[in-house]
């Protein structure tokens, strides 16, 4: 079974006059004193796909041998100086299944080989605080690296890491790094070894062809890229959390599906739409399959927390019980939907499309255009598009009509918002304004309809309830809760659309 560690930490590379590179650094900042903790010797092959599928996206999977934590390590970048490792034991030669399954969105089903073997003799000494505590680890390598695949070379160097000790605080890297920086050592201009072992030993990671084609910086075409590319991005590296359960993952990353797939609607006049529209397509059944899941999440917080609010003398019956129940049977199915969902080739083929798009964009000719142009005129017409659905809405007398209507003028006001997220480094606070007053719109909307979706299955459990002989008294009283609660968000809609209407005006989206 695989486990998760986070490693924070950095590189620095030997000081040009020979000087030496390990200061005695007692006295900088917390640090009392440098212990000294021998000798290691470490082994270590990575694996990647013909075509370093991994190393481009910045991550990393390695057999190693020697040290402290033998095994095999799936390295994935987080924020900052800071990675994930995710370490899994040395049982066998073949790359572990959990760990293939987990970097999949980065390999896309390719093939996985040892690319590199990388081979350090590492001294290592901790940096302890007053009371001896270990506040970070610094290592100084002989490194040597020797490629794997055909026509590969061989390379040597040092280096050093500084890696904070787990829970140590980030500002001590600053401390540490000054006091080296004194001393003639600077960071290393390589993030990890194995990047600068390709790139020493191979070809492959050198003079990479431009094919996106010349895409004039700060045009409308430049803007709309930085966004999808980010995005694109977001969706990968979201995978690897959403197949581990990790808290929020599915609703992250079925955002990110329809954010995305939201941009390359609302920017068809920079991005081929023939090229673009089975992308769209594509991310909307993700969109719609990851939905199930975090669909029944939303539902069960509600439920549980309704009926953990109400005192409890008006809790009569199994409820907890058969809430639980229901949980239970619900959440499988509904994981299961979505690991399938993740091993279809369906799926596949979206990272694929998408990898592609990112790769060789296909811009239209207004993609050269001016931001203030091109992306307003966009904005507008999804403006125009939430009015059509919203102004009738309003106008309806409540009832189930009502109801689909305004999830309907919802749906249309994630896409300006989206729209608007995606032209907010271009046009500055009058696009972040119409985004901020589109995300209320759609979370009123949005909160009514939550509402709606629960009376359904409040009746459902009431229905079944009844037939086994059980009391509905508290489903009931929770289904009149969440009517009123749909009415309450009903009333406040006209309010923030006006909102809206007043932000969508052209003057003021140009600035």
């Amino acid at each position: 079974m695989a486990h998760s560690t986070r490693e924070t930490e950095r590189k620095y590379a030997p000081p040009a006059d020979g000087m030496s590179w390990l200061p005695d650094l007692a006295g900088v900042g917390p640090v009392a004193e440098l212990a000294d903790q021998g000798v290691q010797d470490l082994d270590a092959v990575y694996y990647d796909t013909e075509d370093l599928r991994l190393s481009r996206s910045r991550a990393s999977l390695r057999r190693r041998s020697g040290g402290t934590d033998a095994g095999w390590h799936l390295k994935l970048p987080l924020p900052g100086d800071s990675r994930e490792e995710i370490q899994a034991p040395l049982s066998s030669e073949e790359v572990p299944e959990e760990l293939r399954d987990l970097a999949f969105s980065r390999t896309r089903g390719a093939p996985l080989r040892p690319v590199i073997r990388i081979r350090s003799t590492r001294s290592v000494h901790h940096l302890l605080g007053a009371d001896g505590e270990v506040l970070a680890e610094l290592s100084v390598d002989d490194v040597t690296a020797e490629a794997l695949l055909d026509d590969g070379g061989r390379a040597t160097w040092k280096e050093m890491e500084v890696e904070l000790a787990e829970d140590g605080d980030p500002a001590l890297l600053d401390t540490v790094e000054k006091a080296l920086r004194e001393h003639g050592v600077d960071r290393a201009q390589s993030p990890s070894k194995v990047a600068r072992g390709l790139r020493e030993t191979t070809s492959l990671l050198n003079g990479t062809t431009d094919t996106r084609g010349d895409v004039t910086p700060g045009s409308a075409g430049d803007h709309v890229l930085a966004y999808v590319d980010r995005l694109a991005g977001a969706l990968r590296d979201l995978d690897p959390a959403v197949r581990r359960e990790l808290p929020d993952s599915v609703h992250q990353m079925r955002t990110t599906a329809r954010r995305l797939r939201g941009c390359l609607r609302s920017y068809r006049s920079v991005l081929d739409r023939e090229a673009t529209d089975l992308v769209r397509q594509d991310l909307k059944w993700l969109a719609n399959e990851l939905g199930v899941e975090r669909d029944h999440e939303v539902l069960r917080e509600r439920l549980t927390t309704g009926v953990s609010e109400l005192p409890g003398e008006l809790v009569l019956g199994a409820v907890e019980a058969r809430l639980r129940t229901w949980d239970a049977a619900q959440r499988t199915e509904a994981r299961r939907r979505t690991l399938d969902t993740l091993a279809s080739p369906r799926y596949l083929n979206l990272l694929d499309n998408l990898q592609a798009l990112t790769d060789a964009p296909p811009l239209r000719a207004k993609a050269a255009g001016e931001p203030e142009k091109v992306l307003v005129k966009a904005l507008l017409k999804e403006y125009e598009r939430l009015a059509a659905r919203m102004e009738p809405a309003l106008d309806m007398t409540p009832g189930p009509k009502r109801d689909a209507a305004i999830h309907d003028a919802r749906k249309a006001a994630k896409r300006l918002r989206y729209a608007a997220e995606a032209a907010r480094a271009a046009l500055g606070k009058p696009a972040a304004r119409l985004g901020k007053r589109a995300k209320a719109v759609q979370q009123v909307s949005g909160a009514q309809h939550d509402s709606v979706v629960t009376c359904d299955v409040l009746r459902d459990l009431a229905v079944a309830a009844h037939a086994a002989g059980e009391p509905g008294f508290t489903w009931g009283l929770l289904y009149g809760q969440e009517r009123a609660s749909a009415r309450s968000r009903e009333r406040r809609l006209p309010e923030a659309w006006a909102r809206v209407r007043a932000a969508a005006r052209p003057r003021k989206l140009r600035g």
